[in-house]
């Protein structure tokens, strides 16, 4: 046996964008087995099985249509099937659905497989925040490192150039891993501090939350602004509380952190669906419906996830915009009020 197997769990928009990377570069590097097989939730598309669509036109013509697949992306509806014998796995399902996915895995997965997360998002646990990777690391047993970055899924299957961020406790995977992600035009630095990486990539989806808002206000660029910015300082403030590892300062200034922030917050559908909430009074969840092709919004419910943390630390007046975002969402506040938590914020946190 040669190369790594690569199984990617998911493919949506963000997991078939990724498929099409990691399968071209796998095709070519030799410490890579060619085939690369993608879990796919069987659905009907016209008539037709989706898997049958994609190993025959190879095109996921739901979720990345109009983008061409590597011919060795092999699609497959059984999870069990699909994982069996990797080396490398790539989570990419809505964060929402992890904990089940992991349980039907559990006890069929290699010990010393490497597993990465890009799903961007936050659970809680008894004790607050529980991460993604921890989670899966909890229920497979499996070493996990992150890749998250400012990266809107078609943009990078369009090819556009674009920088990633992958966080790996241990150098020697983060290089292999570099070198299944890494393209001319889809850049990778690797760091150590992956909780950060991850915090990170969970809190933006809020923040875009807020943004959006603004947008669906009219209040214009500089307020937008102000939003990134104390969006950012309350990233920060969240990740120093919650890490137990140190918070690198400088992760922040990787694509995971400010690059990732400005990208969703003027991109990306939290805005987007924000934006919409704001100007029609429609709730989350039928906008959801109406916009988004069966894709899930993350921001809301990672904001309610946080509220129940803060809560839980008596923090909440620490973090005026992620609980505004939260009371807006969820609790009927007036989405109008949204500009009184930026005038109240604190300055310095």
């Amino acid at each position: 046996m040669g190369g790594k197997k690569v199984c990617i769990v998911g493919s949506g928009n963000w997991g078939s964008a990724i498929a099409k990377i990691a399968g071209s570069n796998a095709a070519r590097l030799s410490s890579f087995e060619s085939q690369v097989n993608m879990w796919v939730l069987q659905e009907e598309v016209g008539g037709r099985r989706l898997t049958d669509i994609i190993n025959t036109e190879h095109e996921n013509v739901k979720y990345l249509p109009g983008h061409k697949l590597p011919p060795n992306v092999v699609a497959e509806p059984d999870l069990l099937k699909a994982c069996a014998g990797a080396d490398v796995l790539l989570f990419v399902v809505p964060h929402q659905f992890i904990g089940k996915v992991c349980d039907q895995l559990k006890g069929h997965v290699k010990k010393e497989a490497v597993g990465m997360s890009l799903i961007k998002g936050v659970d809680e646990g008894p004790d607050g925040l529980r991460l993604i990777s921890d989670i899966i690391h909890e229920k497979l047993g499996i070493e996990m490192s992150v890749l998250m970055g400012a990266n809107i899924a078609n943009e990078v299957a369009e090819e556009k150039f674009c920088e990633t961020t992958i966080g790996c406790k241990n150098m020697k995977h983060g290089q292999m891993l570099k070198e299944l992600m890494q393209t001319p035009n889809f850049r990778v630095s690797v760091v150590q501090d992956a909780d950060t990486v991850e915090i990170c990539g969970a809190l933006k989806n809020v923040v875009a939350v807020g943004a959006g808002f603004c947008d669906g206000l009219g209040y214009g660029d500089n307020t937008k602004a102000a939003v990134i910015r104390l969006g950012l300082m309350e990233m920060i403030g969240f990740s120093k509380l919650f890490c137990k590892g140190p918070v690198t300062p400088a992760t922040f200034l990787e694509s995971c952190g400010v690059a990732d922030l400005i990208t969703t917050c003027y991109g990306g559908r939290n805005r987007k669906v924000a934006e919409a909430f704001a100007k029609t009074g429609k709730s989350i969840e039928q906008l959801e419906k109406e916009m988004l092709n069966g894709q899930k919004l993350q921001g809301p419910q990672t904001s309610a996830e946080l509220h129940r943390i803060l809560k839980s630390k008596n923090v909440v007046e620490k973090f005026p915009l992620f609980t505004a975002v939260y009371r807006i969402c969820y609790e009927g506040k007036p989405v109008t009020d949204f500009i009184t938590c930026l005038q109240s914020h604190p300055e310095h946190m």
